[in-house]
């Protein structure tokens, strides 16, 4: 191996330094913290298109307080007769905080039994969880909460 000037090394790993922490830096420094209220809106729409979202038959079981944001119990129940005329073929949550909008899709039949869902999320901050159900009639229909959170999840230390 020939002889290497010890100063052109230094500089070229001060280069490719610099290049990869810039590199890492600029992948943080993009990714939004935190969902956005526009990004909510968004998140809805992909699922709804120009469809009229409807208030009620919805029923969103979350506390309005929670201690912990690291594991909250969510139940979302629809009311439906689950027959094969008249059943809730999706319900789908989401959230307005966290870093992501979507929260859970859930697909139902008429062999489902009942149009409810359970789960535990994550919540981030205090901030609004909707539910939207869909209908076989291709009616949507929702539910929201205001959830004040004391002890935050989902937060990312740099």
């Amino acid at each position: 191996m020939p002889n290497q000037d010890p100063s052109a090394r230094r500089n070229f790993l001060k280069v490719a330094g610099s290049a990869a922490i810039l590199g890492a830096m600029s992948r943080v420094m993009l990714r939004p913290a935190e969902a956005t209220p526009a990004m909510l809106n968004f998140a809805i729409r992909n699922i709804v298109g120009e469809a009229q979202v409807q208030t009620g038959r919805v029923k969103l079981d979350i506390p309005p307080l929670v201690e912990n944001g690291n594991a909250v119990p969510v139940t979302v129940s629809v009311a439906s007769p689950m027959t094969a005329d008249d059943y809730v073929k999706s319900i789908h949550v989401f959230n307005e905080k966290n870093p992501q909008p979507y929260i859970g899709n859930f697909y139902l039949t008429p062999a489902s039994g009942r149009a409810q869902v359970s789960t535990r999320i994550r919540l981030a901050d205090s901030q609004k969880v909707v539910a939207i159900a869909q209908m076989s009639d291709g009616s949507f229909w929702s539910a929201s909460v205001d959830v004040v959170v004391t002890l935050a999840a989902c937060t990312e230390e740099l």
